[in-house]
């Protein structure tokens, strides 16, 4: 199996090339670093999204949308499916990298983590990566800088010139298709913390509404978290029991049934004061195999209508 950067920067290349089509931009930086834009200065669109989620799955992943309804509105869904669920979900698409420089900040996620293998997840997979070209989507209603880019390639130990930023704000079409997409790494990660060993999970399926646009970061945070909190469901095939399968939704936390507006108000917007089982999604089917199938967790439309505004 080719690298997982490999991988993204193949799709990188063909983001570029279909660029005037997913309505994103690609420029370089003075430093030689790529930056694509999928949804800051640029409108990006769903099928930028499903686009950005295979990159950030590593190319490992499935990644299509179909329509359903929520309340009485007809919204489109991100479903993702993969049999690689620790190499795609945990040690790509996970958000694990806090870029930060005096002139920039911004959430990474992608298999240019690999390339640093300093997360818990990689010691626990005894997984990294040595490539020339590393891939790092970044979250952030700004554009990276020539620091930020430098900062990525010092910690991946790549050429400034082989780095590739695709970037997206939340409050974005591809934001929220990015988000929804996350619903099979939650429960992937949600395991993980639990104790369970990611190397005995063999599929997973995600499914989740992609949430209306909101008028600002924050609420864009907020609506995107209510639809993996509320409004998803995976599938998730594993090869041995487990007695703390019924901890991975987010039926678990004891804030659930309340908006994430409020419940990240109440923390003050510091998220390291929120407990790991709010981001759970809100059901999953674990299916052991050779043995029982069973559904932990529930979805809540009400709270989804409620926070879409539909």
């Amino acid at each position: 199996m080719d690298q997982l950067n490999r991988m993204a920067t193949e799709l990188v290349d063909e983001a570029i090339d279909f660029a005037d089509e997913l309505g994103i931009v690609e420029y370089r930086l003075d430093n030689d670093a790529t930056v694509l834009d999928f949804g800051v200065t640029h409108p990006g669109g769903v099928e930028a999204g499903l686009m950005l989620s295979e990159i950030q799955t590593g190319g490992l992943a499935s990644v299509t949308s179909r329509l359903q309804a929520v309340g009485d509105a007809t919204l489109p869904h991100v479903e993702v499916t993969t049999d690689h669920p620790s190499l795609a979900l945990l040690c790509s698409q996970k958000s694990g990298w806090e870029l930060a420089t005096e002139d920039f900040e911004g959430l990474g996620s992608g298999p240019a983590r690999a390339l640093v293998a300093e997360e818990d997840v990689f010691d626990r997979l005894g997984y990294a990566e040595a490539f020339d070209f590393g891939v790092l989507a970044v979250e952030s209603d700004s554009t990276p800088t020539e620091a930020a880019a430098t900062q990525v390639a010092e910690y991946a130990g790549i050429g400034e010139s082989s780095v590739f930023l695709p970037t997206y704000a939340t409050a974005s079409i591809t934001g929220s298709v990015s988000a929804a997409a996350r619903a099979g790494e939650l429960a992937v990660y949600r395991l993980f913390e639990l104790g369970y060993d990611p190397a005995d999970i063999h599929s997973v399926s995600g499914f989740a509404p992609v949430a209306p646009v909101a008028d600002s970061e924050s609420a864009a945070m907020a609506r995107t978290n209510d639809a993996l909190a509320y409004g998803s469901e995976v599938h998730v095939t594993v090869e041995s029991t487990f007695d703390r399968f019924e901890e991975v939704p987010s039926t678990a936390n004891d804030d659930y049934g309340q908006p994430f507006e409020e419940i990240f108000e109440t923390a003050e917007w510091d998220f390291e004061e929120l407990p790991a089982t709010v981001f759970g999604p809100a059901q999953v089917t674990i299916d052991v195999i050779g043995g029982e199938t069973t559904t932990y967790g529930e979805t809540n439309e009400e709270l989804l209508v409620e926070s879409f505004g539909v």
